[in-house]
Protein backbone atom coordinates (compact mmCIF):
# COMPACT_ATOMS: atom_id res chain seq x y z
CA UNK A 1 0.00 0.00 0.00
CA UNK A 2 0.97 3.66 -0.25
CA UNK A 3 0.67 6.27 2.50
CA UNK A 4 1.18 10.03 2.42
CA UNK A 5 3.32 11.40 5.23
CA UNK A 6 4.27 14.91 6.29
CA UNK A 7 8.04 15.30 6.41
CA UNK A 8 8.48 18.85 7.81
CA UNK A 9 6.54 21.80 9.22
CA UNK A 10 5.62 24.56 6.76
CA UNK A 11 6.14 28.25 7.32
CA UNK A 12 3.41 29.94 5.35
CA UNK A 13 1.94 28.11 2.37
CA UNK A 14 2.86 24.39 2.22
CA UNK A 15 4.45 22.82 -0.85
CA UNK A 16 4.81 19.32 -2.27
CA UNK A 17 8.19 19.16 -0.53
CA UNK A 18 6.43 18.90 2.84
CA UNK A 19 5.01 15.49 1.87
CA UNK A 20 6.28 12.07 0.86
CA UNK A 21 4.57 9.02 -0.67
CA UNK A 22 5.78 5.94 1.22
CA UNK A 23 5.24 2.31 0.23
CA UNK A 24 4.51 -0.32 2.86
CA UNK A 25 3.14 -3.89 2.90
CA UNK A 26 -0.63 -4.26 2.83
CA UNK A 27 -1.54 -5.21 6.42
CA UNK A 28 -3.38 -8.39 7.38
CA UNK A 29 -6.56 -7.91 9.43
CA UNK A 30 -6.53 -9.11 13.02
CA UNK A 31 -9.65 -10.49 14.73
CA UNK A 32 -12.28 -7.75 14.98
CA UNK A 33 -10.81 -5.70 12.12
CA UNK A 34 -11.24 -5.44 8.37
CA UNK A 35 -8.96 -4.41 5.52
CA UNK A 36 -10.43 -1.60 3.42
CA UNK A 37 -9.27 -0.47 0.01
CA UNK A 38 -9.94 3.26 -0.10
CA UNK A 39 -11.74 4.84 -3.07
CA UNK A 40 -12.60 8.42 -2.01
CA UNK A 41 -10.50 10.83 0.07
CA UNK A 42 -11.42 14.21 1.54
CA UNK A 43 -8.87 17.03 1.71
CA UNK A 44 -9.95 19.76 4.13
CA UNK A 45 -8.86 23.20 5.35
CA UNK A 46 -8.35 21.85 8.87
CA UNK A 47 -5.53 19.66 7.56
CA UNK A 48 -3.50 22.83 7.07
CA UNK A 49 -3.88 23.71 10.75
CA UNK A 50 -2.86 20.18 11.75
CA UNK A 51 0.33 20.46 9.71
CA UNK A 52 1.62 22.99 12.25
CA UNK A 53 1.89 20.39 15.01
CA UNK A 54 -1.03 17.98 15.26
CA UNK A 55 0.09 15.71 12.43
CA UNK A 56 3.05 13.54 13.47
CA UNK A 57 5.96 13.81 11.08
CA UNK A 58 6.89 10.78 8.99
CA UNK A 59 3.64 8.98 9.81
CA UNK A 60 0.51 8.42 7.69
CA UNK A 61 -1.85 11.40 7.76
CA UNK A 62 -5.48 11.15 8.79
CA UNK A 63 -8.59 12.30 6.99
CA UNK A 64 -12.15 11.37 6.12
CA UNK A 65 -12.28 8.48 3.66
CA UNK A 66 -14.59 5.99 1.97
CA UNK A 67 -13.51 2.49 0.99
CA UNK A 68 -14.65 -1.08 0.32
CA UNK A 69 -13.89 -4.05 2.55
CA UNK A 70 -11.56 -6.48 0.77
CA UNK A 71 -10.89 -8.84 3.70
CA UNK A 72 -12.67 -9.04 7.05
CA UNK A 73 -12.25 -10.72 10.41
CA UNK A 74 -15.21 -8.85 11.85
CA UNK A 75 -18.57 -10.64 11.42
CA UNK A 76 -20.30 -7.24 11.18
CA UNK A 77 -18.32 -6.33 8.04
CA UNK A 78 -18.43 -8.34 4.83
CA UNK A 79 -16.36 -8.16 1.68
CA UNK A 80 -17.67 -5.36 -0.51
CA UNK A 81 -19.22 -3.35 2.34
CA UNK A 82 -18.82 0.42 2.04
CA UNK A 83 -17.06 1.91 5.06
CA UNK A 84 -16.50 5.48 6.23
CA UNK A 85 -13.44 6.06 8.41
CA UNK A 86 -10.80 8.67 9.24
CA UNK A 87 -7.62 6.82 8.29
CA UNK A 88 -7.23 8.68 5.03
CA UNK A 89 -4.20 9.68 2.95
CA UNK A 90 -3.44 6.00 2.26
CA UNK A 91 -4.59 3.41 -0.24
CA UNK A 92 -5.53 0.75 2.34
CA UNK A 93 -6.48 0.86 6.01
CA UNK A 94 -7.24 -1.57 8.83
CA UNK A 95 -10.49 -0.46 10.43
CA UNK A 96 -12.49 -1.35 13.51
CA UNK A 97 -16.13 -0.37 13.74
CA UNK A 98 -16.67 2.40 16.28
CA UNK A 99 -13.07 3.66 16.27
CA UNK A 100 -11.70 6.53 14.16
CA UNK A 101 -15.32 7.33 13.30
CA UNK A 102 -15.58 4.03 11.42
CA UNK A 103 -19.08 3.05 10.35
CA UNK A 104 -20.67 0.98 7.61
CA UNK A 105 -22.53 3.03 5.00
CA UNK A 106 -25.81 1.89 3.47
CA UNK A 107 -26.06 4.32 0.56
CA UNK A 108 -29.70 4.67 -0.57
CA UNK A 109 -30.45 4.53 -4.26
CA UNK A 110 -30.05 7.97 -5.81
CA UNK A 111 -27.48 9.20 -3.29
CA UNK A 112 -23.98 9.43 -4.84
CA UNK A 113 -21.06 8.15 -2.77
CA UNK A 114 -19.39 11.55 -2.98
CA UNK A 115 -22.20 12.92 -0.79
CA UNK A 116 -20.81 11.01 2.21
CA UNK A 117 -17.61 13.06 2.09
CA UNK A 118 -19.34 16.32 1.19
CA UNK A 119 -22.88 17.42 1.93
CA UNK A 120 -23.75 14.28 3.97
CA UNK A 121 -20.31 14.10 5.59
CA UNK A 122 -18.49 16.30 8.08
CA UNK A 123 -18.74 19.24 5.71
CA UNK A 124 -22.52 19.12 5.50
CA UNK A 125 -22.92 18.25 9.17
CA UNK A 126 -20.86 21.33 10.06
CA UNK A 127 -23.21 23.46 7.96
CA UNK A 128 -26.32 21.87 9.47
CA UNK A 129 -25.07 22.29 13.04
CA UNK A 130 -24.06 25.90 12.41
CA UNK A 131 -27.51 26.71 11.04
CA UNK A 132 -29.76 24.71 13.37
CA UNK A 133 -27.81 24.66 16.64
CA UNK A 134 -25.51 27.67 16.71
CA UNK A 135 -27.54 30.20 14.73
CA UNK A 136 -30.96 28.60 15.28
CA UNK A 137 -31.89 30.05 11.91
CA UNK A 138 -35.59 30.83 11.57
CA UNK A 139 -37.61 30.97 8.34
CA UNK A 140 -37.32 34.33 6.63
CA UNK A 141 -34.09 35.37 8.31
CA UNK A 142 -31.32 36.84 6.15
CA UNK A 143 -27.95 35.08 6.07
CA UNK A 144 -24.39 35.88 4.97
CA UNK A 145 -21.87 33.12 4.21
CA UNK A 146 -18.15 33.68 3.62
CA UNK A 147 -16.11 31.34 1.39
CA UNK A 148 -19.54 30.45 0.08
CA UNK A 149 -18.28 28.48 -2.93
CA UNK A 150 -16.24 26.08 -0.77
CA UNK A 151 -17.33 22.82 0.80
CA UNK A 152 -18.99 24.18 3.94
CA UNK A 153 -20.20 27.32 2.19
CA UNK A 154 -22.09 25.52 -0.58
CA UNK A 155 -23.63 23.16 1.98
CA UNK A 156 -24.72 26.13 4.10
CA UNK A 157 -26.39 27.75 1.11
CA UNK A 158 -28.29 24.61 0.11
CA UNK A 159 -29.38 23.70 3.64
CA UNK A 160 -30.32 27.27 4.56
CA UNK A 161 -32.66 27.40 1.55
CA UNK A 162 -34.30 24.14 2.69
CA UNK A 163 -34.74 25.67 6.15
CA UNK A 164 -36.59 28.64 4.69
CA UNK A 165 -33.95 31.34 4.93
CA UNK A 166 -34.80 34.75 3.52
CA UNK A 167 -32.06 36.58 1.60
CA UNK A 168 -28.84 34.56 1.28
CA UNK A 169 -25.64 36.43 0.41
CA UNK A 170 -22.24 34.85 -0.21
CA UNK A 171 -18.66 35.97 -0.73
CA UNK A 172 -16.19 34.18 -2.98
CA UNK A 173 -12.79 34.70 -4.56
CA UNK A 174 -13.55 34.97 -8.27
CA UNK A 175 -16.21 36.07 -10.74
CA UNK A 176 -16.67 32.42 -11.76
CA UNK A 177 -17.51 31.44 -8.19
CA UNK A 178 -19.86 34.39 -7.76
CA UNK A 179 -21.73 33.29 -10.89
CA UNK A 180 -21.90 29.74 -9.54
CA UNK A 181 -23.45 30.92 -6.28
CA UNK A 182 -26.19 32.98 -7.91
CA UNK A 183 -26.69 30.85 -11.03
CA UNK A 184 -26.46 27.30 -9.64
CA UNK A 185 -26.98 27.46 -5.89
CA UNK A 186 -29.74 30.02 -5.67
CA UNK A 187 -27.95 32.68 -3.62
CA UNK A 188 -29.82 35.97 -3.84
CA UNK A 189 -26.59 37.95 -4.11
CA UNK A 190 -22.87 37.31 -4.07
CA UNK A 191 -19.66 39.29 -4.47
CA UNK A 192 -15.96 38.82 -5.12
CA UNK A 193 -14.18 40.01 -2.00
CA UNK A 194 -11.26 41.24 -4.13
CA UNK A 195 -13.52 43.99 -5.50
CA UNK A 196 -13.43 46.15 -2.36
CA UNK A 197 -13.80 45.90 1.38
CA UNK A 198 -16.18 43.22 2.61
CA UNK A 199 -17.88 45.86 4.72
CA UNK A 200 -18.79 47.93 1.64
CA UNK A 201 -19.58 44.97 -0.62
CA UNK A 202 -21.83 43.31 1.95
CA UNK A 203 -23.64 46.57 2.68
CA UNK A 204 -24.44 46.82 -1.03
CA UNK A 205 -25.50 43.16 -1.34
CA UNK A 206 -27.63 43.27 1.82
CA UNK A 207 -28.67 46.93 2.21
CA UNK A 208 -31.22 46.10 4.91
CA UNK A 209 -28.71 44.12 6.97
CA UNK A 210 -28.46 40.47 7.96
CA UNK A 211 -29.67 38.34 10.85
CA UNK A 212 -26.99 35.64 10.86
CA UNK A 213 -23.51 34.92 9.55
CA UNK A 214 -21.57 31.70 8.93
CA UNK A 215 -17.87 32.63 9.02
CA UNK A 216 -15.34 30.45 7.22
CA UNK A 217 -12.72 33.17 6.77
CA UNK A 218 -12.32 35.52 9.75
CA UNK A 219 -10.48 38.86 9.51
CA UNK A 220 -12.12 41.48 7.32
CA UNK A 221 -15.08 39.21 6.61
CA UNK A 222 -15.93 39.08 10.30
CA UNK A 223 -15.58 42.85 10.56
CA UNK A 224 -17.90 43.37 7.61
CA UNK A 225 -20.47 40.96 9.00
CA UNK A 226 -20.48 42.65 12.41
CA UNK A 227 -21.19 45.95 10.67
CA UNK A 228 -24.17 44.51 8.74
CA UNK A 229 -25.71 42.41 11.50
CA UNK A 230 -28.96 43.65 12.98
CA UNK A 231 -29.53 43.84 16.72
CA UNK A 232 -29.43 40.39 18.35
CA UNK A 233 -27.74 38.90 15.29
CA UNK A 234 -25.76 35.67 15.53
CA UNK A 235 -22.40 34.51 14.20
CA UNK A 236 -21.37 30.87 13.76
CA UNK A 237 -17.59 30.87 13.45
CA UNK A 238 -16.59 27.72 11.58
CA UNK A 239 -13.06 28.53 10.39
CA UNK A 240 -10.53 31.16 9.36
CA UNK A 241 -9.03 29.87 6.13
CA UNK A 242 -7.71 33.32 5.33
CA UNK A 243 -5.30 33.01 8.24
CA UNK A 244 -4.03 29.43 7.91
CA UNK A 245 -1.04 30.16 5.67
CA UNK A 246 0.45 33.19 7.35
CA UNK A 247 2.77 33.44 10.32
CA UNK A 248 1.40 36.90 11.13
CA UNK A 249 -1.17 37.10 13.94
CA UNK A 250 -4.62 37.91 12.54
CA UNK A 251 -5.87 41.46 12.95
CA UNK A 252 -8.90 41.69 15.20
CA UNK A 253 -12.02 43.30 13.75
CA UNK A 254 -11.91 47.03 14.45
CA UNK A 255 -15.61 47.12 15.33
CA UNK A 256 -15.71 44.41 17.98
CA UNK A 257 -17.52 46.69 20.40
CA UNK A 258 -20.53 46.54 18.10
CA UNK A 259 -20.97 43.01 19.44
CA UNK A 260 -21.92 44.69 22.72
CA UNK A 261 -23.85 47.60 21.22
CA UNK A 262 -26.00 45.29 19.09
CA UNK A 263 -26.23 42.42 21.61
CA UNK A 264 -24.71 40.06 19.07
CA UNK A 265 -23.77 36.45 19.82
CA UNK A 266 -20.63 34.81 18.41
CA UNK A 267 -20.03 31.09 18.93
CA UNK A 268 -17.43 28.73 17.55
CA UNK A 269 -18.52 25.54 15.78
CA UNK A 270 -16.66 22.25 16.17
CA UNK A 271 -18.50 19.47 14.43
CA UNK A 272 -16.93 16.78 16.63
CA UNK A 273 -19.05 18.15 19.50
CA UNK A 274 -22.24 17.33 17.57
CA UNK A 275 -21.71 13.87 16.07
CA UNK A 276 -24.97 12.69 17.64
CA UNK A 277 -26.81 14.93 15.16
CA UNK A 278 -25.70 12.82 12.15
CA UNK A 279 -28.81 10.61 12.15
CA UNK A 280 -31.18 13.57 12.35
CA UNK A 281 -29.22 15.31 9.60
CA UNK A 282 -29.42 12.33 7.24
CA UNK A 283 -33.18 11.99 7.83
CA UNK A 284 -33.54 15.65 6.91
CA UNK A 285 -31.32 15.69 3.81
CA UNK A 286 -31.44 12.24 2.17
CA UNK A 287 -34.99 12.70 0.78
CA UNK A 288 -33.85 15.92 -0.94
CA UNK A 289 -30.80 14.16 -2.39
CA UNK A 290 -32.92 11.29 -3.70
CA UNK A 291 -35.47 13.66 -5.25
CA UNK A 292 -32.73 15.66 -6.95
CA UNK A 293 -33.64 18.91 -5.20
CA UNK A 294 -30.14 18.91 -3.67
CA UNK A 295 -26.93 17.64 -5.22
CA UNK A 296 -23.42 17.42 -3.77
CA UNK A 297 -21.17 20.29 -4.84
CA UNK A 298 -17.88 18.52 -5.53
CA UNK A 299 -14.63 19.09 -7.36
CA UNK A 300 -13.20 15.60 -7.91
CA UNK A 301 -9.53 14.97 -8.66
CA UNK A 302 -8.89 11.49 -10.06
CA UNK A 303 -6.00 9.37 -8.80
CA UNK A 304 -4.58 8.92 -5.30
CA UNK A 305 -1.19 10.08 -6.57
CA UNK A 306 -2.71 13.56 -6.96
CA UNK A 307 -3.93 13.90 -3.37
CA UNK A 308 -1.24 16.43 -2.39
CA UNK A 309 -1.95 18.48 -5.52
CA UNK A 310 -5.65 18.44 -4.66
CA UNK A 311 -4.95 19.57 -1.10
CA UNK A 312 -2.77 22.46 -2.21
CA UNK A 313 -5.29 23.38 -4.90
CA UNK A 314 -8.03 23.50 -2.28
CA UNK A 315 -5.92 25.88 -0.17
CA UNK A 316 -5.49 28.07 -3.27
CA UNK A 317 -9.26 28.11 -3.79
CA UNK A 318 -9.30 26.06 -7.00
CA UNK A 319 -12.38 24.08 -6.00
CA UNK A 320 -16.08 24.69 -6.39
CA UNK A 321 -17.75 22.94 -3.49
CA UNK A 322 -15.95 20.15 -1.67
CA UNK A 323 -12.54 19.02 -2.94
CA UNK A 324 -12.36 15.22 -3.16
CA UNK A 325 -9.89 12.70 -4.56
CA UNK A 326 -11.17 9.52 -6.17
CA UNK A 327 -9.36 6.34 -7.11
CA UNK A 328 -8.73 5.82 -10.80
CA UNK A 329 -11.84 4.57 -12.57
CA UNK A 330 -13.87 5.31 -9.44
CA UNK A 331 -15.16 8.58 -10.87
CA UNK A 332 -17.00 11.05 -8.63
CA UNK A 333 -19.96 8.77 -7.98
Amino acid sequence: MITVQQTSRPTGFPTVDHFAFVEAPVPDPAPGTALVENTHWSVDPYHREMMDGDFALNAPLEGRTLGRVVESRDPALRTGDLVFHRQGWRTHALVTLGTHGTRRIEAPEGVPLSAYLSILGGTGLTAYVALTRTLQLRPGEDLFVSAAAGGVGTAVGRIARLLGAGRIVGSAGSAEKVAYLTGQLGFDAAFDYHDGTVRELLAKAAPDGIDAYVDNVGGGHLEGAIASLRDHGRIAWVGAIGQYNTAEPPAAPRNLFEVVEKSLRLEGVLVRNHLEVQGEFEEFLVPHLRSGRVAPDVTAVEGFERIVDAFLGMLRGENLGKMLVTAERAGAS
